[in-house]
């Protein structure tokens, strides 16, 4: 059974930090691109960071540059999201995603269930 779950979610005041986690369970983890989404309330599901298997390369979309890192431990089975400095525009529910890419001959994109970041004063 494939699983993603996603843990470290709370309710924060601006300029604090977060650590997300994904725990993933039942694929070949360390083949997999591993991302994180996020989705506010009323608006598109976005991408903010993605990690390559090896973790060799990363990808942010500009409005979390230099605050989110995304990392990965395939010993683990776990990819990870710091989140540093904070702000109201961040709440969103996190979602871990999986994406084999070319990797077979059919491609498999699995998703975690979400965890709620909440940045209030």
């Amino acid at each position: 059974q494939v699983q993603l779950v996603e843990s470290g979610g709370g309710l924060v005041q601006p300029g604090g930090s977060l650590r997300l986690s994904c725990a993933a369970s039942g694929f070949h983890f360390s083949s997999f691109l591993m991302s994180w989404y996020r989705q506010a309330p009323g608006k598109e599901r976005e991408l903010v960071a993605s990690i390559t298997n090896a973790g060799g390369s990363t990808n942010y979309v500009d409005s979390v540059k230099g605050r989110f890192t995304i990392s990965r431990d395939n010993d683990k089975y776990t990819v990870y999201l710091q989140i540093n400095s904070l702000t109201p525009e961040d709440t969103a529910v996190y979602y871990c995603n999986a994406n084999s890419g070319d990797l077979f001959a059919r491609k498999f994109v699995y998703w975690g269930q979400g965890t709620q970041v909440t940045v209030s004063s």
